[in-house]
């Protein structure tokens, strides 16, 4: 007895964290980018990376670089130490610890990258891919193409959702909402692209008032739309209530959720009724961890979960949710992804695939590639 109980002390000894660091990266749009609301050209990555047992697990975020900040002067302290088996209680002293600073945005970013690299690191120290230590209800993670911006000419919006359609992506999305009385014009011109044959989303970000969103269903419904995501903010429960309540299209999901911070929050959107697809994005509402307990209370309401950006962060945890429906394959975070990591997944079929062989989340941080953007 006392021999078994030294090896498993040694072993826990042996998963104990002993580095943390972050880093920030900021990398310009190929172009001008707006939506319905904002304008910017530029993203910012935050980097962490977590070492334990001789494994280092990275994880990110698309953060301010204040997120950078809180996690090195306020999170880090809390990680090294600690079991790195134990995500759940590293997650929860983490939100606990932060309760006077308020756990949303940049702060639920910061612990959302920590909690990340965690998932990365645990899955290594089993040698082990993601997929195969949550266990996986499917093999593929359907994608739609997502881009679209309203920053981009009739010629620009159709060549990119052609684009992808050609490359057998079978739902593409684009920007609405910063200029409502040529929306209808727009997303007429889209439909014309991608053919009868690929479905055609629409995101406002929350631009139009709630009478302008049922108005403005009614007509993209008869332009075959069959997603129209933030018609209102986000946080709006009762307007986007009213828009899924009253469309006339049967055909046609509300969606919302990318600005989730807190398990609470979703529920409260469940419970609202006002969404036929919740979303939620892993390098914002508290990582992992977090984005798996949303797939599952989906399950529990018997709704469709997606996953918002970061496809590549998203793919193996959405592998094992019985409630996943798609995933948002945003034109800035791949082209990121694709310069900053090695092995991302390219699309076969309208879905992503992951490569079992590689332990963890499956890619690695090309540094030297990294290095001129680094802030």
């Amino acid at each position: 007895m006392e021999e078994e109980y030294y090896s498993l002390t040694k072993g826990a000894e042996s998963f104990l964290i002993k580095y943390l660091s972050v880093s920030a990266y900021t990398i310009p749009t190929d172009g001008p980018e707006s939506d319905g609301t904002i304008e910017w050209d530029s993203t910012t990555m935050i980097l962490v990376e977590i070492e334990a047992g001789g494994k280092m697990g990275i994880g990110y975020s698309y953060a301010d670089i204040s997120s950078a900040y809180f996690i090195e002067k306020r999170l880090k302290a809390l990680v090294i130490g600690k079991n790195a088996m134990d995500i759940p209680y590293i997650l929860k002293s983490l939100t606990d610890s932060t309760r006077n600073n308020g756990n949303c945005g940049i702060i639920s970013m910061a612990i959302s990258a920590v909690d990340n690299a965690l998932w990365d690191l645990k899955a290594k120290l089993l040698g082990l891919s993601l997929t195969l230590l949550l266990g996986k209800v499917r093999d593929d993670f359907p994608i739609y193409g997502s881009g679209g911006f309203t920053s981009y000419s009739i010629e620009m919006l159709q060549k990119q959702l052609s684009g992808w359609a050609e490359k057998g992506i079978k739902q593409v999305k684009m920007k609405i909402g910063r200029e409502p009385d040529k929306d209808f014009y727009r997303v007429k011109k889209a439909r014309e692209a991608v053919g009868t044959k690929v479905e055609l989303f629409v995101d406002a970000n929350g631009a139009y008032s709630t009478k302008q969103a049922l108005k403005m269903a009614q007509q993209f419904a008869d332009l075959g739309v069959t997603w129209f995501e933030e018609p209102r903010p986000s946080d709006d429960l009762h307007g986007l209530h009213l828009i899924r309540e009253h469309s006339s299209s049967a055909t046609m999901n509300i969606a919302a959720g990318e600005y989730g911070y807190n398990l609470p929050y979703f529920e409260q959107m469940l419970a609202a009724q006002c969404v036929d697809v919740l979303q939620a994005d892993a390098t914002r509402c508290g990582g992992i961890s977090t984005f798996l307990k949303v797939g599952h209370t989906c399950e529990a309401h018997q709704l469709p979960f997606s996953s918002h950006c970061a496809p590549t962060l998203h793919l193996q945890a959405g592998l094992s949710l019985p409630s996943f429906f798609i995933a948002e394959y945003f034109y800035d975070h791949v082209r990121i992804e694709n310069m900053l990591f090695d092995g991302v997944p390219q699309p076969l079929d309208g879905a992503l695939y992951p490569d079992l062989s590689r332990p963890g989340l499956g890619f690695e941080f090309k540094y030297a590639d990294a290095e001129k953007y680094k802030v």
